[in-house]
């Protein structure tokens, strides 16, 4: 990820967003078969899991964390653009005969604890997280038979990171493990020569991309595979068709049974300037809490799904304020995931009548949603788009529980009594959820 892109993903050509499952108790020969082509490929349902998860967490660690300056694209800012600021910050830091990989050692993972890191996830509320197992700089976090000494294992932490929180998240937690990998690598001699070549060599993605690749899926099972980084090249470079036909028929055997919607994704990262951790951060370059619940909600009323980015350190840490804002969502969420995991969208997003009010639904159970991110001082709610129903339509606040008193509005719409409460008795402190049951 650049840190200048904070993209809403929706599956784009070479972004490729892979959700695997394990095998369902049925005979594999009764399983889809995929050609490696779009349109076949194309055709594969989402498995409802992600669908229902609605959010999760990015983790960006890598070498980069260790300069922890300016962004994860560290190297590529200082050896290819050569920015000022991170050629300055070298010169007054290094030696100058200091490069880039002399920064491997220096990753240690001194303080790594996996399941310190599962029980923060877990705390969060998130559904899935993503790990970045290899960045642009191509150094793996986990013993890779194809980047000799440039890897967790040869380097650094001389450990599986990828194993360990693998473990450590699937022992511990209800969360889905998942896998960021990214498909180039900046200055990978192979790369630069198939790029010299405009891609009609294909060393790079024959003997590091797709057995690398294999390499993951064999032996840590993601549930989502998250790859991005094309460098340019056009998908048949990479064989990204070969590789999805494989992924689908021999190591994904889901069939959820009906087809679901189209489904995107909003990644965006806490910091609001790097994906990896800046030591040179400041409190403002932060989301706060209620910044990101107005995300989640907007998001997953949309119908798509929060991933939320954090950056550890060097030394394998979760600084406070990502560990904060991770723990205030989960707060948030313990009251009000009834209105977001789960649901569906509902056939407004957001009303028109009071601002920063965001509905879902769950049609089965007749309930509509409506999240509201501001307290109106009057103590009344204006609600343009719910349609009650005399004598069936109940109003409830989630972590409240009473009903609540409402009227209907001439043309459309209700106005919600909302109760009396303290700054001590509400129910959370950075958006409310009313549950509204049988309206139109």
């Amino acid at each position: 990820m650049r840190p200048q892109e904070l993209p809403r993903l929706a599956f784009p050509l070479l972004l490729l967003l892979l959700l695997l499952l394990p095998p369902p108790p049925c005979p594999a020969h009764s399983a889809t078969r995929f050609d490696p082509t779009w349109e076949s490929l194309d055709a594969r349902q989402l498995p409802a899991w992600f669908d229902q998860a609605k959010f999760g967490i990015f983790i960006h660690w890598g070498v980069f964390s260790v300069p922890s300056f300016g962004s994860e694209w560290f190297w590529w800012y200082w050896q290819k653009e050569k920015i000022p600021k991170y050629v300055e910050f070298m010169k007054d830091n290094y030696p100058p005969s200091f490069k880039y990989e002399d920064f491997g050692p220096l990753f240690t993972a001194k303080f790594f604890n996996a399941n310190q890191w599962a029980d923060i996830f877990q705390a969060s509320g998130a559904k899935y997280i993503v790990l970045t197992s290899k960045h642009h700089e191509g150094f793996t976090l986990w013993g890779s038979e194809y980047s000799w000494n440039w890897n967790a294992i040869d380097e650094g932490p001389k450990r599986d990171i990828v194993k360990e929180l693998e473990v450590a998240i699937r022992n511990r937690t209800d969360l889905r493990f998942g896998l960021y990998y990214s498909l180039f690598e900046w200055f990978h001699p192979l790369f630069l020569e198939d790029e010299s070549s405009s891609f009609h060599k294909r060393q790079f993605p024959v003997s590091k991309t797709l057995p690398e690749l294999y390499e993951l899926v064999n032996n840590y099972q993601p549930e989502v595979l998250w790859s991005d980084g094309d460098g340019g090249a056009p998908d048949q470079y990479w064989n990204s068709t070969g590789f999805l036909a494989w992924l689908y028929n021999e190591s994904d055997r889901y069939n959820p049974g009906h087809l679901l919607p189209h489904k995107w994704e909003n990644c965006m990262t806490i910091d609001k300037l790097s994906w990896g951790y800046r030591r040179e951060a400041g409190i403002s370059d932060y989301l706060t809490i209620e910044e990101l619940v107005k995300q989640l909600v907007e998001t997953v009323s949309c119908g798509g799904n929060l991933l939320m980015n954090i950056g550890p350190t060097l030394d394998g840490t979760i600084s406070v304020v990502f560990e904060e804002r991770l723990r205030q969502m989960g707060s948030w969420l313990k009251v009000n995931g009834e209105a977001i995991y789960e649901t569906h969208t509902w056939r407004s997003q957001n009303d028109t009548v009071t601002p920063d009010v965001w509905y879902t639904s769950k049609p089965k159970e007749k309930l509509v949603y409506a999240i509201f991110l501001k307290w109106p001082t009057s103590g009344q709610l204006f609600l343009g788009h719910p349609k009650a129903i005399l004598g069936a339509t109940e109003v409830k606040l989630l972590g409240h529980g009473q009903p609540l008193n409402w009227i209907s509005l001439e043309q459309n719409g209700i106005m919600v009594e909302l109760p009396q409460l303290t700054i001590h008795q509400m129910p959370c402190k950075w958006g409310w959820a009313l549950a509204l049951t049988n309206v139109i």
